[in-house]
Formats: C-alpha cells, sequence, structure tokens
C-alpha cells in the first residue's frame, strides 16, 4: 500500500471532478471516521471507483478484478491505490485472506458483490441479487456493511463529460452502516433492500436523463 500516492491522486482528482460535474452526495456522514468497515456498492463502470475515491472521507481499499492487473501500468497504478485483486473464477482464498487483513487493522474496504458491471435491468435495484460472501466475510471480520449506490458514472466514458464547465451528473449515496452481528443471509438481504432505497432516494435528485444504471 502507498498511502503518499493515495493522497496525491485524490488530491488532483477532486478539482477535476470539482470543475466538471453537478452532483448529488447522500450520508456521507454514515461512513464512521475510524475503524474498519466494508462499503458494499452497485457497479456500472470503471469510474464507480474514482468517485468513491472522490467522496469517501477516508482512504478506502477496493477489490478489483484479476483480469486488469495483466496490463503492467494498471497493475501498478491499482496497486499503489490499496487495489486487491480477485479472480472471479474460482473460490480465491487469498484475496479473502487479503481483505480480511486488510479489515483488520481498521481499513475500509469497497466490494461490488454483484460480480461485475451490472447494467439496466440487471442491476441490483432491479433484479435484488448479489453474490453470496459478503454477509460471510462481514461476519468473520466483525466489520459493519455500509450500502452504497452509484449513478451514471458512465457518462464519464463520454470525453465531454470531462469539460470544465459544472454539467455533468451523477450520485453516490451511502446507507446506514449493517450489524455483522446479523446472520450472513440477513445481512446481504438488508444491503439489497437498502440499495434499492438508495437508489430511489438518490435517482430522484438528478434529472431523468441522468438516472443511468
Amino acid at each position: 500500500m502507498n498511502e503518499l500516492f493515495y493522497k496525491t491522486v485524490r488530491a488532483i482528482g477532486r478539482p477535476i471532478f470539482w470543475c466538471n460535474s453537478r452532483y448529488v452526495a447522500l450520508g456521507v456522514e454514515n461512513i464512521p471516521a475510524s475503524g474498519a468497515c466494508i462499503i458494499a456498492s452497485n457497479h456500472t463502470s470503471p469510474y464507480d471507483i474514482a468517485l468513491m475515491v472522490r467522496h469517501c472521507p477516508r482512504a478506502v481499499d477496493f477489490v478489483s478484478i484479476v483480469e486488469v492487473f495483466k496490463n503492467p501500468f494498471l497493475a501498478w497504478f491499482y496497486g499503489n491505490m490499496n487495489a486487491i485483486p480477485l479472480d472471479r473464477s474460482k473460490p480465491d482464498s487469498p484475496t479473502v485472506r487479503v481483505i480480511l487483513r486488510r479489515l483488520e487493522t481498521g481499513r475500509i474496504v469497497v466490494m461490488f458483490p454483484e460480480g461485475g458491471f451490472r447494467r439496466g435491468a440487471a442491476s441490483v435495484v432491479h433484479t435484488g441479487k448479489i453474490r453470496p460472501g459478503l454477509g460471510r466475510m462481514a461476519s468473520i471480520a466483525k466489520a459493519p456493511v455500509i450500502p452504497a449506490i452509484i449513478i451514471n458514472s458512465s457518462v464519464y466514458s463520454k470525453p465531454t463529460a470531462w469539460f470544465p464547465l459544472f454539467r455533468t451528473r451523477y450520485a453516490v449515496a451511502f446507507g446506514t452502516p449493517i450489524s455483522a452481528e446479523l446472520p450472513p443471509q440477513e445481512i446481504e438481504t438488508a444491503v439489497v433492500e437498502a440499495m434499492k432505497t438508495l437508489h430511489e432516494q438518490a435517482a430522484a435528485m438528478l434529472p431523468e436523463h441522468c438516472r443511468v444504471l
């Protein structure tokens, strides 16, 4: 982990996003000032990570697919941004151990429990489905889970979204922490229901054409 690199990238990136966007950010106060927690978010584009880094008041570690790390530059960049590689094709106990170690040291780990990009009708807010394992991870680590929703991050795939015109619209919303004392299945059910509610709340604050999942 490279905290100086992470802080430098965040310091450079925040003004860029500030001058090109008009955003909605809800529930940032739900992120604890200290101690371990898991942020469980939907996932629609690679820019979800950048927006999460921007709006979380603390440094976050995030789980990313192992394929990204096959690119030498991205492997170096993501590694220095505290990313944890995950191979979705097999049970990845080494990755689980890394996540648990990070949580043991009181860090925030961002996970995308849908298991990849899920847009439109395939999104968790419509299907109500996430991959199993999030609840068990929280229970083992005794780390609360903060549900999160990101809306319209994919807009940043358009070059014009980066122009400094304060016109790019997106939303990031964080729910109240879900206790790790609940049974794993109940944790996962509560996360899904919270995601649906957060989506309704955040989407209502955006223009209709920006409510993209």
